[in-house]
């Protein structure tokens, strides 16, 4: 199931970003001569066009019949591929991954890519980046707008919260939760963090363990706030529940089930997440007793935690163990919220690249196992089109990066061009793109290596 999803996920991505292309290429009178989903190495599935009036169709082909090519070349050749790895769109006149340099060879002709202004390239070339965002956007409306959304509300996040060190500064404890600002009660945790700053020197009333404290913010919190600019004020602390596991997991290996609750490491009781990956880290490579709850039954498993520090596992959400508020979305709620939640999704996601520049960054890379392991087990079309939505923000942003092979590189140079008005030599681009190329493929190798790399040791 979860191979299947993420087949029909990757396609869906895949469609979306080549039409992209298609759509500005065809609107600026560009020939497409093929769009392909998945690779055709030595054969395709089927293959497509019309001319004469008529489709015509071949099945299990090697080779594209001359008169394929020669009649009606505006329109294009639609195939299906056998190796479900990516797919193409094959513009006129367009440096990239489908031809040689043997192709544009000849004499540039007004229907191809390469003779078009640069703003109209450059829209060709954005397309599939810009349908990929916006079909992210639609589909977290579309989400809202049928399934709404699940809130935590302030007070059901019962191990409290984790502080900015700001909030720290000024006298939060982890573990706190706010109940009032300057006395008004606050249920909304986003509404909480506005109060926050919004209020003028703000007086909390806060639960510390089983009492009630005042904590006065001072006059420079929002000095700072303004000048640090954290990505939150808070966050709720949430249980360290397994969810799932990820390819090769120790802790799979050493007998955790999907359900469990981890309370303490070596003995030493532990609420929240963060103190638990926390303690993990700290015993990196060592073995160790991990307490949990099954079922309402507590034991303890032996675990030899891997020199990364992790269990290899997924966790729970707060809003999967804690009690949430159901918030339903009209569609005309729904736009909005489907909009800035895309955009949020996508600061996150640009954030969260920072642990790639980490001393073990690299080992988090993976490849088709680790995106597939993050879709159910069973079949939920609500985890289906959440996670779609959030591959779809993924690839705008990693075709975006200004290398050559993806689109980023083209959009690079083409606003050198417009920039300098000096067009690059298509000597230049075609090493460009080669480079681009092998840089890509030794990415793509090294990623789904360290999945098969995890797949391995979790066997022994």
């Amino acid at each position: 199931m979860k191979v299947l999803a993420l087949i029909l996920s990757l396609s869906l991505l895949i469609i979306t970003h080549e039409f992209g292309h298609l759509g500005f290429a065809k609107l600026f009178h560009t020939r497409v001569r093929r769009f392909y989903l998945f690779f055709n190495w030595k054969f395709s599935i089927i293959k497509a066009k019309r001319f004469d009036g008529k489709w015509h169709f071949l099945f299990f082909n090697a080779t594209t019949p001359k008169e394929w090519e020669e009649k009606e070349p505006d329109n294009t050749i639609w195939g299906l591929g056998w190796i479900p790895l990516g797919g193409y769109c094959d513009i006129a006149g367009m440096i990239d991954e489908t031809k040689s340099k043997d192709d544009l060879a000849s004499e540039p002709q007004p229907w191809e890519y390469r003779c078009k202004p640069a703003w109209q390239r450059l829209l060709i070339i954005s397309g599939g980046v810009l349908v990929n965002f916006i079909s992210a956007l639609l589909i977290y409306t579309a989400v809202f707008a049928h399934w709404g959304e699940d809130k935590l509300p302030v007070r059901n996040a019962q191990l409290g919260y984790d502080y900015s060190e700001i909030l720290v500064d000024e006298g939060l404890q982890a573990g706190d939760i706010i109940y009032a600002v300057n006395g008004e009660e606050i249920m909304d945790f986003d509404q909480l963090q506005a109060k926050l700053v919004l209020a003028t020197e703000p007086v909390l009333t806060v639960k510390r363990d089983d009492s009630l404290v005042t904590v006065s913010l001072s006059k420079d919190f929002m000095g700072r706030v303004n000048s640090e600019r954290p990505k939150t004020l808070m966050t709720p602390r949430s249980p360290f529940v397994i969810k799932d596991f990820a390819p090769g997991s120790a802790a799979a290996k050493a007998g955790f089930a999907v359900g469990d609750s981890v309370v303490s490491i070596n003995g030493e009781a532990m609420a929240s997440y963060t103190e638990i990956s926390a303690a993990l880290a700290a015993n990196a490579g060592e073995k160790i007793e991990v307490g949990i709850y099954r079922e309402g039954v507590l034991k303890e498993l032996p675990l030899a935690l891997p020199s990364d520090g992790k269990m290899g596992v997924m966790l729970k959400s707060p809003l999967e163990v804690f009690d949430v508020e159901h918030i339903s979305y009209n569609i005309f709620q729904a736009i909005p919220r489907g909009i800035s939640y895309g955009f949020e999704t996508l600061v996150s996601y640009v954030t969260s690249l920072k642990v790639l520049f980490t001393k073990n960054g690299a080992q988090n890379l993976g490849g088709f196992i680790s995106i597939g392991s993050i879709f159910p087990e069973t079949w939920n079309w609500y985890s289906f089109w959440n996670i779609t939505a959030l591959l779809a923000v993924i690839l705008a942003f990693m075709n975006i990066i200004p290398i050559p092979g993806l689109d980023g590189g083209h959009i690079l140079f083409t606003l050198w061009e417009m920039v300098t008005r000096r067009k690059p030599s298509e000597k230049f681009l075609n090493v460009a793109q080669n480079i681009g190329m092998i840089l890509l493929l030794l990415l793509l190798v090294f990623a789904n290596g360290n999945d098969i790399w995890r797949l391995i040791k979790g066997m022994f």
